[in-house]
């Protein structure tokens, strides 16, 4: 295809060669040359094209007449020719596209080995508790953030938090004239230099076209990632781990991220300096490709994270997974502006789920089985997060009991002070005495 005097050509990632400027989008891979040869200072973008960020179908259904000259869901390449007047909203977000540049990435991992106790917290992922959660949460008519029964999913979230030991508070926050709330579960790890790992997702769900009042189900969006913040919540309460866990509903994600904005900007800076990780997960449960697929967006601060869930998911999943260090229009991306490593983790292909953001987004379009692996790779992310708390093992004897002449029987034991200690017994027990101080490793 041409564009003016520029070139353009889309090839198969591993058919791109030198010479010419490229975007790469996971296996495809945009090509661009000017006629004459000449980059000059039009090489600091590609002339002519635009790259559309969007979320679902977003801007494809407010401009259908547009034809993406690359269509890779999430992310679409358009021709100038075709810019809207704006630049964004809360759903899509145009931008240049500069050469020589990766918008998402097949990340190929080697798995790992795999670890004993974090298989057995993988294969404690269950279907059944969070069906039951995502369909309670799916059933109310709306989750509109200034909505009543917007109240009645968080007290329903609060309620399991508190029954799984977490200290529960709720943080108001402002949805442009209106007032909601985040709400926000804590349990301290046991470790002495705690850091903190953040578990989020939004609670809210709208319809766009229907208005606040209008039924707006979100089942996808975004009941099975609140769903997967209680189900993640309850297996994490089953070990003690090293550092703290946090878990936050948010409000207001739909009208512009109102409640992870304010979330962060009122952290603390103690807590800040001390963020580990932050899972987001938004849209966890439609499956809209054959191989059961997730995209890990982030950023460069977020890289190690990205990696460490992609090894995840290759040591306990058979999840395909795309990466990209474009973030957009989720509760990750405050975190990201203020230099905190987060994630999203969001089904392949969502922009195949035309469903979002109107009444159609039921249960019916749930595949539990892909909400699940999404679930195990996160939960095997976390333990590595976390770290599970050392267990301290009880003194026990060195060896066997000792009879070193009639009468006598010597005993060595390893103190809570880890030195060697003897007793001997030659018809009165004697104290312990420690020998020379060594100590066992």
């Amino acid at each position: 295809m041409t564009t003016g005097s520029v070139r353009y050509l889309v090839v198969p990632t591993a058919d791109a060669a030198g010479g010419a400027r490229s975007v790469r989008f996971g296996e495809k891979t945009l090509l661009w040359v000017p006629a004459d040869q000449r980059l000059g200072r039009a090489s600091r973008t590609a002339p002519g094209l635009l790259l559309v960020t969007q979320v679902g179908r977003s801007f494809q259904d407010e401009y259908p007449d547009v034809t993406p000259l690359l269509d890779h869901g999430r992310h679409l390449v358009i021709s100038s020719a075709d810019k809207p007047h704006r630049r964004s909203n809360h759903h899509w977000r145009i931008d240049p596209i500069r050469p020589n540049t990766t918008i998402v990435d097949n990340q190929i991992v080697s798995a790992a080995r795999v670890d004993p106790s974090v298989a057995d917290l993988v294969s404690e992922v269950s279907t059944t508790a969070y069906q039951s959660d995502l369909t309670w949460l799916a059933n109310l008519p709306t989750r509109h953030s200034l909505s009543t029964t917007f109240t009645q999913a968080m007290d329903f979230a609060a309620d399991r938090m508190v029954a799984l030991g977490y200290q529960v508070t709720q943080m108001p926050i402002t949805v442009g004239a209106g007032h909601s709330a985040n709400l926000i579960g804590d349990r301290p790890g046991t470790g002495t230099n705690r850091e903190l790992v953040i578990v989020t997702a939004h609670l809210d769900s709208i319809n766009i076209a229907g208005g606040p009042a209008a039924a707006a189900p979100g089942a996808d969006d975004n009941g099975s990632g609140s769903a997967g913040v209680l189900e993640l919540g309850r297996l994490l309460s089953t070990r003690s781990w090293q550092h703290d866990v946090r878990l936050i509903l948010f409000g207001g994600e739909e009208e512009g991220l109102f409640g992870s904005k304010q979330y962060v900007a009122a952290l603390p800076a103690a807590d800040r300096s001390r963020v580990r990780a932050v899972l987001n997960m938004d849209m966890i449960a439609t499956s809209n490709t054959a191989t059961p697929g997730v995209l890990l967006e982030g950023a460069a601060v977020s890289s190690t994270q990205i990696t460490d869930l992609a090894t995840a998911a290759a040591t306990y999943t058979g999840l395909k997974v795309e990466t990209s260090l474009n973030p957009f229009a989720s509760d990750h991306v405050p975190f990201i502006n203020a230099g905190i490593p987060a994630v999203l983790t969001i089904e392949g292909a969502d922009s195949a789920n035309g469903h979002i953001h109107s009444a159609n987004d039921t249960l019916a379009f749930i595949e539990w089985s892909l909400a699940a692996e999404i679930l195990r790779m996160n939960i095997a992310a976390l333990a590595g997060w976390l770290e599970p708390a050392a267990v301290r093992r009880r003194p026990q004897p060195a060896g066997s009991v000792v009879c070193w002449g009639p009468g006598r029987i010597d005993v060595f034991a390893v103190g809570t002070d880890s030195a060697l200690h003897h007793k001997a017994f030659d018809g009165s027990w004697h104290d312990f005495e420690s020998l020379g101080g060594g100590v066992l490793n």
